[in-house]
């Protein structure tokens, strides 16, 4: 299962919050169309019915039902940058 680091979570409640997002959202991870090996992320007011679903406690991260397969053994960090947050996958330390 996709992980996150500590930086990834705060940066999903952070931008939760932000956007006034209902209990029931959260950040969504979907494979880009047309792009192999790119993703989507969006904030979303719910996951969609097959979405695996990281709990945050506050907030929540939905991963498409076919690209959590390809992350199971990535972890999501963030980085700020600037105005905005960079988010970037590595494989999970061990």
């Amino acid at each position: 299962m996709l992980t996150l680091t500590d930086n990834a979570r705060q940066a999903v409640v952070d931008l939760a919050t932000q956007a006034e997002l209902p209990a029931d959202g959260g950040l969504r991870i979907a494979a880009a169309d047309g792009t192999p090996g790119d993703f989507d992320l969006a904030l979303v007011t719910e996951a969609k019915t097959e979405d695996e679903v990281i709990d945050l406690g506050t907030t929540h991260v939905f991963v498409e039902k076919v690209t959590s397969t390809v992350l199971a053994d990535l972890s999501l960090d963030a980085e700020p940058n600037g105005a905005s947050t960079a988010f970037s996958l590595t494989p999970q330390q061990a």
